[in-house]
């Protein structure tokens, strides 16, 4: 029933439980997202190249169109765009690029609110991309995917906002561990990347998400690691300063892939003048080109690395893979796709890491460790340099091969690499791609408005507060008498736990109106006033104005009780037309750290308690 709906929605916002449900929620459906996309990329691919994976076969033909010989690599692109990009111009133009700095936005600046419909159009918009040769990753879209299921699912519950950016987090962890099997690194990508600070108290939330996540995918996939990647062990002290040199390599090459990332989007937006939609089309042209010239790049392209990291490739081949997959991912970017760069960075960062090993041997010869464990590092690093996400980095290597002997090489390259991109440029490949529309998510927030602004004594009157258990019916009657829009809950305890509102009681009221109009039977429900509270936490005399503001916001209300230090009795209210009155400069009633006249207080009369 409704009122049961209400009760339990109250009961998921109001505490940890509740936060550790919805958390478990979202990890679940975020794993169950990442199969059903990781899916639908191997269908399409099935679809368009005859295989579940064509990168690594080299230049090879369709079984579904044979006649066309590899020369189906300059068709498939551009029927791809024909489906994604329509679908992306039409529905959810934000689910266009690489995903990952439009949840750090939604994070950051828009209290976790992501659109319901990113999750759909982003999981079919990039499987159709990855699918018909795109040369991205699959890990961004997840992450949107997931982080718009988290961020659906808390405003669905209306979590205050400071939880929902949590939940969007949680959604992200779920992603990177159902998609890589690496359960810890998910955690520490959704604090590094997403959150942006490393907190205790969202840690638990994010473990309960990712785990969730992982179990869902291991049950799909089994435990094996999607990739394999060797052991890394360590041939003699030589192999420090050159996982040293690495990591300086590393940022470099990292820095130089996302200025042409960027780049060749800029030249993309010069010399396009057609229809949002029409633009993947045109490009496919230039992708299917690419894909040609180089069949390793199409797709994800996780076969391609384990080979060249296991030392089947040629060095000149391997050379020409770091700058082709940059090129390549840069264009699909730029032409419209959508897709990640996780997956790229780590390409890159194995077949420079592998190069790199490869002329240590000629060099040192048997003195140091083998080529694959630079590329295993390498990997590592120029994500590392890129997204300057230091233990996500050394974190998935750790999980994805199983050893501790990838721990030191990785943390000394990582440490290297992140600290040398830091002195080449402030921005990651995340933030520059906001920075490029104006938006600094890194710059100092200002001084808040209402700073040095407290609660005063000074309050409007209004109703006392109701008990926890009066009806709905006995509820609306006390709004009526009061002339009231909020009033404030007392929980078992006697404590004012919230406020209930007269909007939220009408609905209860009307919805069942509505039954009796139809015939049907009217179920006797318990809703009370407890199970339509909005919870708030206590504000007391001299709190700071901006706790006001938030308790506000966070619930959805206007107007907010003002509390002894007991918590059972309330001095007064403080209202959103006080807050607004304080930051145009005037003293609002109940608000002192300025000058002018207090408002009058709210007419009306401060009944006594209801009873039942």
């Amino acid at each position: 029933s409704g009122a049961r709906a209400v009760r339990l929605t109250t009961w998921l916002r109001s505490g940890d439980r509740g936060m550790a449900v919805l958390a478990l929620a979202i990890g679940l459906g975020g794993g169950v997202g990442a199969v059903v996309f990781r899916e639908l990329i191997v269908g399409i691919t099935h679809l368009a190249t005859g295989r579940g994976e064509y990168a690594g076969l080299g230049r090879v033909s369709s079984t579904t169109v044979p006649a066309l010989g590899p020369y189906f690599l300059l068709v498939v692109p551009v029927l791809g765009g024909l489906v994604y990009g329509p679908l992306l111009a039409r529905f959810a133009p934000e689910a266009r690029g690489h995903g990952v700095p439009e949840v750090m936005l939604a994070v950051a600046r828009q209290g976790g609110r992501i659109r319901p419909r990113v999750a759909f159009v982003k999981a079919l918009a990039s499987a159709a991309c990855i699918g018909t040769g795109g040369s991205v990753g699959r890990e961004g879209p997840i992450v949107q995917i997931g982080s718009a299921l988290g961020s659906t699912l808390g405003q669905a519950v209306r979590v205050p906002e400071r939880r929902l950016r949590l939940l969007v987090a949680c959604g992200a962890a779920a992603g990177i561990s159902a998609t890589f099997n690496t359960p810890i690194a998910g955690v520490f990508f959704a604090m590094e990347v997403i959150l942006r600070e490393v907190k205790a108290q969202a840690f638990g939330f994010l473990v309960v998400a990712s785990v969730a996540a992982d179990a869902v995918g291991r049950a799909a996939y089994g435990d094996a690691p999607f990739l394999t990647l060797p052991a890394v062990h360590v041939g003699s002290v030589l192999d420090y300063p050159l996982f040293a040199g690495l990591g300086v390599l590393a940022a470099v090459a990292g820095v130089a892939f996302v200025r042409t990332l960027y780049g060749i989007e800029d030249v993309a937006d010069r010399v396009w003048r057609g229809p949002a939609w029409a633009r993947p089309v045109a490009g496919g042209v230039v992708l299917g080109a690419l894909l040609l010239a180089l069949p390793e790049l199409y797709g994800v392209g996780y076969p391609v690395l384990s080979n060249v990291v296991e030392g089947n490739r040629t060095l000149g081949l391997v050379l020409l893979l770091v700058v082709g997959k940059a090129i390549a991912t840069s264009t699909t970017i730029a032409i419209g796709g959508s897709g990640g760069v996780f997956a790229p960075l780590l390409f890159i960062g194995a077949m420079l890491g592998s190069a790199f090993g490869r002329i240590g041997r000629m060099v040192f010869g048997g003195l140091i460790a083998a080529s694959s464990a630079y590329g295993v590092v390498g990997m590592g690093a120029v994500f590392a340099a890129c997204a300057r996400a230091p233990m996500t980095a050394v974190l998935i290597l750790f999980e994805l091969t199983g050893d501790t002997g990838v721990i030191l090489p990785a943390m000394l390259a990582v440490a290297v690499a992140t600290a040398v991109a830091d002195l080449i440029t402030k921005d990651t490949i995340y933030t520059l791609k906001l920075r490029r529309r104006g938006i600094d998510i890194d710059a100092r927030a200002p001084r808040p408005a209402l700073a040095g602004r407290t609660v005063g004594t000074d309050l409007r009157a209004g109703p006392a507060p109701v008990v926890w258990d009066l009806s709905a019916d006995d509820l609306g009657e006390v709004f009526a008498a009061t002339g009231s829009a909020v009033l404030a809950v007392r929980d078992e305890a006697g404590a004012v736990a919230g406020v209930v509102t007269l909007g939220d009681v009408e609905q209860d009221l009307a919805s069942v109106e509505d039954d009796e109009d139809d015939g049907g039977e009217v179920e006797v429900v318990d809703v009370t006033a407890l199970s339509l509270i909005h919870t708030l936490a206590a504000i007391r005399v001299g709190d700071p104005l901006q706790r006001v503001l938030d308790a506000l916001v966070d619930a959805g209300v206007d107007a907010v009780p003002v509390v002894d230090e007991t918590g059972q009795t309330v001095r007064g209210w403080m209202t959103s037309a006080d807050v607004l009155a304080a930051l145009r400069g005037r003293t609002a009633s109940g608000a002192s750290g300025a000058s002018g006249t207090p408002r009058p207080p709210a007419p009306g009369p401060s009944p006594a308690e209801s009873a039942r």
